[in-house]
């Protein structure tokens, strides 16, 4: 099959767009308001995107606490969102009013991260904590801004738990990371296999 993505009309249920781009790794988001309450989220829209200096990058559908957050204080973390959290990260999907914490709702322990003030996940293998480098709304072929804003941020800092460590690795058959696929589905990175890059 094939459609134009300008009408859309695929003809199937739902959407395959995001399936077709997947697995997508979730950056759980944590911030502190300038008010000081805290706020944690997960994002599908996530990713590395380098490693000189080391800058990640989410994407929020809409103007949501997490941006409101970054953009007020300019400081974020992303925990890392594994097989074994997968239900608190999904309770903290849940669609709170601004100043309730989603670290409360899904019975986390926050903390502070050493050199930004965002809390991190307690009992994630690993968390980034990051400064803003930019926020954007990007654009269409048609020159007009997504409802999306971008937050792309430097990593400061890196917490990784000993048990998340073997033989000198962030091993991933312990931390099972977790990714979206399409529609309600996820999977973990548990099951690994390696490939070397060819050379001449």
């Amino acid at each position: 099959m094939f459609y134009d993505t300008a009408e859309n009309r695929h003809g199937l249920p739902h959407d395959p767009f995001k399936a077709i781009v997947s697995p997508r790794p979730i950056g759980w988001i944590g911030t502190r308001a300038a008010d000081g309450s805290l706020n944690v989220a997960p994002y599908s829209f996530f990713n590395a995107i380098s490693d000189r200096p080391k800058l990640v990058m989410f994407s929020s559908s809409g103007y949501k606490d997490s941006v409101r957050n970054i953009e007020a204080t300019g400081e974020f973390t992303a925990s890392f969102a594994s097989r074994n959290l997968s239900e608190a990260v999904n309770k903290t999907s849940i669609a709170a009013p601004h100043g309730e914490s989603e670290f409360a709702i899904a019975g986390l322990t926050p903390v502070d991260g050493t050199l930004v003030k965002a809390p991190f996940v307690g009992e994630a293998y690993a968390a980034l904590e990051c400064r803003m480098t930019e926020m954007f709304q990007p654009k269409g072929l048609d020159g007009k801004p997504s409802d999306n804003y971008v937050v792309i941020g430097q990593v400061v800092g890196i917490h990784i738990r000993d048990e998340a460590i073997r033989d000198g690795r962030f091993d991933m058959a312990t931390v099972r990371p977790l990714a979206r696929l399409g529609y309600m589905d996820y999977c973990d990175g548990g099951d690994v296999f390696q490939m070397v890059r060819p050379t001449r």
